[in-house]
C-alpha cells in the first residue's frame, strides 16, 4: 500500500472520471485535471467563480462546473480545451445541475424548484420540465440510461413522472399515494422504481415502469420511519433503513420482508466476529513510554471475545434529525454482504453474511464512522472516522492505516478508483491517493488470510 503526495483541495471536489483514466480536483475557482497513474496536471481550467459542484460526463470526455452562487455553470472539454461552455440561468436561480446520461444534456434545476432546464451542448436546444419537487432524492436516471423517473409535487399531491432521456418525451405520469414524497430510486435492472415516503411515515411504494403500483410496504405506524434505502447490484433485494434501528430487506418476487436484522448493542453470539481498534502504544527502552508521544497514535484491530458491549449515543430528543436509526447501508459488488451503520452506535460498522442473512462481522473504532465504501470490483470495504486513519475490511481480515505526511490529515470522506486498485481520501482542505497493490490479491493490504489484526 503505497500514499500520493497531499494536493490542495476545496469543499472535497473530487471525482474520478467514469473511465478510470483521470481525476478532477477543484482548488476555489480552478479546476485541475490530473493522470491517474502518474497525478501529472493535464489541464488547468479557470471558471469565473468557486466552483461549488463538480461532474464528469459518462464518456468521460467533458467536466461540469456548477456555481450557484451565481447561477452559473460552466463545461470544459478534455478533448479541446480551448473550447468551453457557458450556461447563465439569470434571474430564475440555481440549487442544482447535472449530466444526462448521453453526456450531452445539462439538467439545471432553478431556485425554489420552479422548473429543470434541459440544455443540449449539441443543438443548443431548450427544454424544460415543471414542478420538480424539492426533496431528498428527487431525480433518477436508470442504469442504462434510458429514462428519467422524476418526482413532482402540484396541487398539494406527489407525482412520478418518467421521461424518455433520447428526447425528453413523457412515457408515464403517475401520482404516488405518500404524504411528503422523500425519495425516489430505479433497481439497477431498470424495471422497478422505488419511492418512499416522508420519515414522519413509514411507507415504501415499488413501481414498474408504466406506473403500475406493484407494492406498498409499510413496517409499523405512528412513529419515524425510512432513513436509508439501497438496491443489491443485483436488483433482488432492497434493503431499508429505518428509524427503529432495524433494516428490513425485501425479496424481488413477492416484496415480502425476508429478513429483519437488528442492531443490538451487546453481541453475545459466538459466531460474530468483533473487531475492536485499539490504540498502539509505542514503548521506548526498558518498555517506558517514548516521550514526547507521536503526533497521532497509530492503531489496530483487536478481536473482542463474547459478549460484547457497543458504545451507544443518547440522542437529543428535542433537536430534529435525531441521531438514531440506520443512517448508512450498502451492499458490495458481489451481492454477498450488506455493510450498515447504526446512528446511535456511531463508531460501529456491521457488515451483514446476505447469503446466510446473518450477522458477520462488527468493525468499532475509536471515533464516530463519517463514511464507508465498497470497492467496485471485490468485497472490500474502506472506512473512515475523521481521524488520520483508513481502515480496510475484507472477508480475510481488517487492518487500520495512517496516513502519511506532515500535518494531521483527517479523512473525512473517501472514493474507491472504478478498478478497485486506488482510494482517493479527503480532508477539509486537501486530498490524497492511496494506492493498492492488485496483482499480489487482497492479501497484499489486509494481511494473508486468517491474520485478523
Amino acid at each position: 500500500m503505497n500514499f500520493s503526495e497531499v494536493f490542495k483541495l476545496s469543499s472535497q471536489l473530487c471525482r474520478f472520471s467514469p473511465d478510470g483514466k483521470y481525476l478532477a480536483s477543484c482548488v476555489q475557482y480552478r479546476l485541475v485535471v490530473r493522470d491517474v497513474s502518474s497525478l501529472q496536471v493535464l489541464q488547468l481550467y479557470t471558471c469565473l467563480d468557486q466552483i461549488q459542484h463538480l461532474e464528469w460526463s459518462a464518456d468521460s470526455l467533458f467536466i461540469l462546473c456548477a456555481m450557484y452562487k451565481r447561477g452559473l455553470v460552466q463545461v470544459w472539454s478534455l478533448e479541446q480545451p480551448e473550447w468551453h461552455c457557458r450556461i447563465d440561468e439569470g434571474s430564475a436561480g440555481l440549487v442544482a445541475s447535472c449530466w444526462s446520461p448521453d453526456g450531452r444534456h445539462i439538467l439545471n434545476t432553478t431556485e425554489f424548484h420552479l422548473r429543470i432546464t434541459v440544455w443540449s451542448l449539441c443543438t443548443k436546444s431548450v427544454s424544460y420540465i415543471k414542478y420538480p419537487k424539492a426533496c431528498q432524492q428527487g431525480v433518477a436516471f436508470s442504469r442504462d440510461g434510458r429514462y428519467l423517473a422524476l418526482a413532482e409535487r402540484r396541487d398539494c399531491k406527489d407525482y412520478v413522472s418518467i421521461f424518455v432521456c433520447s428526447n425528453w418525451q413523457l412515457l408515464r405520469h403517475f401520482d404516488t399515494d405518500t404524504q411528503d414524497l422523500a425519495g425516489i430510486e430505479w433497481a439497477p435492472n431498470g424495471c422497478v422504481l422505488a419511492a418512499w415516503d416522508t420519515c414522519l411515515e413509514y411507507k415504501i411504494l415499488l413501481y414498474s415502469l408504466d406506473g403500475r403500483l406493484l407494492a406498498a410496504y409499510c413496517a409499523y405506524e405512528w412513529s419515524l420511519g425510512i432513513k436509508s434505502v439501497a438496491w443489491s447490484p443485483s436488483s433482488q433485494f432492497l434493503a431499508v433503513g429505518s428509524y427503529d434501528g432495524k433494516v428490513r430487506v425485501l425479496n424481488h418476487v413477492t416484496w415480502k420482508v425476508l429478513t429483519e436484522l437488528g442492531h443490538p448493542t451487546a453481541i453475545s453470539d459466538p459466531r460474530v466476529v468483533v473487531y475492536k481498534e485499539a490504540e498502539k502504544g509505542p514503548q521506548g527502552t526498558l518498555g517506558r513510554p517514548v516521550c514526547p508521544p507521536p503526533r497521532t497514535a497509530e492503531s489496530k484491530y483487536e478481536i473482542a471475545s463474547a459478549p460484547v458491549s457497543l458504545q451507544t449515543l443518547k440522542p437529543a430528543a428535542d433537536r430534529a434529525n435525531p441521531k438514531i436509526g440506520v443512517g448508512a447501508l450498502a451492499f458490495s459488488p458481489d451481492n454477498y454482504f450488506l455493510a450498515t451503520r447504526n446512528d446511535n452506535v456511531p463508531n460501529a460498522v456491521w457488515i451483514w453474511d446476505v447469503r446466510r442473512l446473518r450477522l458477520f462481522v462488527v468493525l468499532e473504532h475509536l471515533s464516530p464512522v463519517r463514511s464507508f465504501q465498497w470497492d467496485p470490483q471485490q468485497p472490500r470495504l474502506a472506512i473512515c472516522t475523521g481521524s488520520s486513519k483508513v481502515y480496510l475490511w475484507s472477508p480475510a481480515g481488517c487492518v487500520s492505516v495512517q496516513v502519511p505526511g506532515e500535518g494531521d490529515f483527517q479523512v473525512l470522506s473517501l472514493c474507491w478508483h472504478l478498478n478497485g486498485d486506488a482510494v482517493a481520501l479527503f480532508s477539509k482542505d486537501h486530498f490524497c491517493l492511496c494506492f493498492l497493490e492488485m496483482e499480489e490479491g487482497v492479501g497484499t493490504a489486509l494481511g494473508p488470510l486468517g491474520n485478523h489484526t
